[in-house]
């Protein structure tokens, strides 16, 4: 019979060699799915209106007339959701004073950072501490007259992080839809589901494909028909078509050539009949016998 404890020893060992690999991808699949989660969350606070990086400015009636020159007005409009009115910009334009006095007050203001006309214009939002000492904070560019914020190192990778992580979720659901279990077997991957799948799908993109070019060679409808012969018939009567004769001399080139060949082979028979006699040798004189 043999000892009850060795058999239950031996089953849970021959069952941990099954149980181990599933429970691994279930933790797995867990991990993915709760940091799939924290990345939806912040994508969705990331959606709200309060994010600038999700909409655009303009103003119609400045793009044409748009330069170096007058930008910062531009983007100094009241109705620019990119602008704080609290800046230093606000208090030097309020006082009528020169942009060149932004550098002897401390706080935040707007400075024109790079420009390559007539269509790209870039505005930096700073922090100035001193004359010398100034913290970037964000950049905006103007496009064509439409104005954007230009989105930070930490959007960016938040962004294509979470593109990455839905990528592999797909790729994890789908692959969980190929995997068999069976006590006896083990796992095993299972595909002539997916290869059936996808002649059906090539089946169904021939059958359209066909049908949408069978649509192509159909005839013209009733309408379209009418409507051509109108067409013809105006053109017809605009356009009527001249009957040019041909001319009445070239009527008679074949009787002439047969009656200069008739001639020909007259002139041919008449020399032939008239040859003279004088230059033919006298007949031979036959001895006569006695």
């Amino acid at each position: 019979m043999g000892c009850p404890i060795a058999h239950a020893h031996a089953h849970a060992q021959h069952q941990s060699v099954f149980v181990f690999p599933r429970c691994k991808l279930l933790l797995i699949f867990k991990l993915l799915r709760s940091f799939i989660q924290t990345r939806k969350f912040c994508i969705n606070m990331g959606d709200s209106k309060d994010n600038l990086l999700w909409i655009s400015w303009h103003d119609s009636a400045w793009i044409p007339i748009l330069n170096p020159t007058n930008v910062m007005d531009y983007f100094q409009s009241t109705t620019n959701p990119f602008y704080d009115r609290t800046c230093n910009n606000e208090i030097v334009k309020m006082q009528r004073l020169n942009m060149e006095h932004l550098s002897n007050l401390t706080g935040l203001e707007y400075m024109l950072l790079h420009v390559q006309e007539p269509i790209l214009y870039v505005i930096r939002k700073q922090h100035r501490h001193s004359v010398s000492a100034v913290t970037p904070l964000a950049d905006f560019y103007i496009i064509a007259g439409v104005v954007y914020q230009a989105p930070d190192l930490g959007s960016v990778i938040n962004s294509r992080i979470s593109t990455t992580v839905n990528h592999l979720q797909g790729a994890f659901d789908e692959a969980r839809t190929y995997s068999r279990y069976h006590p006896s077997k083990g796992y095993w991957w299972e595909f002539k589901e997916t290869e059936s799948k996808d002649l059906e799908d090539e089946n169904k993109k021939s059958q359209k494909k066909s049908s949408k070019d069978k649509a192509k060679e159909e005839s013209s409808s009733a309408f379209q028909r009418h409507r051509v012969n109108i067409l013809l018939a105006d053109l017809a009567k605009k356009f009527p078509i001249k009957n040019t004769p041909f001319p009445a001399s070239n009527t008679h080139l074949p009787e002439q050539r047969t009656s200069v060949e008739d001639n020909s082979k007259v002139e041919v028979k008449v020399e032939v009949k008239t040859e003279p006699q004088g230059h033919k040798p006298p007949p031979e004189k036959k001895p006569r016998l006695g």
